[in-house]
């Protein structure tokens, strides 16, 4: 169980905080149940109520800073998604963003990051669905890693491209 204050990912909506923990009184909801209170930490203008005991939903706490720096420091060892089917690459982007796993997400940066290299070469423009799934991946880990790190998302993505070009 989560604690308010905390931070967690909450499936695809990326970094949320706990605000409240509690029964919340409305005709749609039974009155039985706790719930999270949640608002996505990128975007203050939503709020979430998911149960406590959510299985539907993927819900973990965010990565320590010592996990944070660890990941950093293996990513030039994780290896891209191995698309070969071009029909299955949506649905396989889909799944690792699914998984909300900050190591699906490196995968799909490189898959998404190599295949343009050769699209570019070939004078061809990325696709919108590489381009959504980039997007979401990008957004997502780099939100992570910046809660963790105590950054802005663009300072994190500075300071892991200096990583990965040391």
């Amino acid at each position: 169980m989560f604690g308010i204050g905390d931070f967690i990912v909450y499936g695809r909506n990326g970094v949320c905080v706990v605000e409240k923990i509690g029964k919340i009184d409305s005709g749609c909801t039974r009155s039985d149940r706790e719930y999270y209170t949640l608002r996505p930490y990128y975007n203050n203008a939503s709020t979430i109520f998911t149960p406590v005991n959510n299985e539907k939903v993927l819900m973990r706490p965010v990565c320590t800073k010592t996990e944070a720096l660890e990941l950093i420091g293996h990513m030039k060892e994780i290896d891209a998604l191995g698309v070969k089917d071009e029909k299955r690459r949506e649905n396989e982007y889909k799944e690792a963003i699914g998984t909300c796993d900050c190591i699906s997400w490196v995968k799909i940066i490189k898959s998404i990051y190599l295949r343009q290299e050769s699209r570019t070469a070939d004078g061809k423009k990325m696709t919108a669905v590489d381009e959504r799934y980039f997007r979401t991946a990008e957004d997502n880990l780099y939100g992570e890693l910046a809660v963790s790190l105590g950054m802005s998302k663009e300072e994190t993505k500075e300071f892991v491209m200096e990583k990965l070009s040391a």
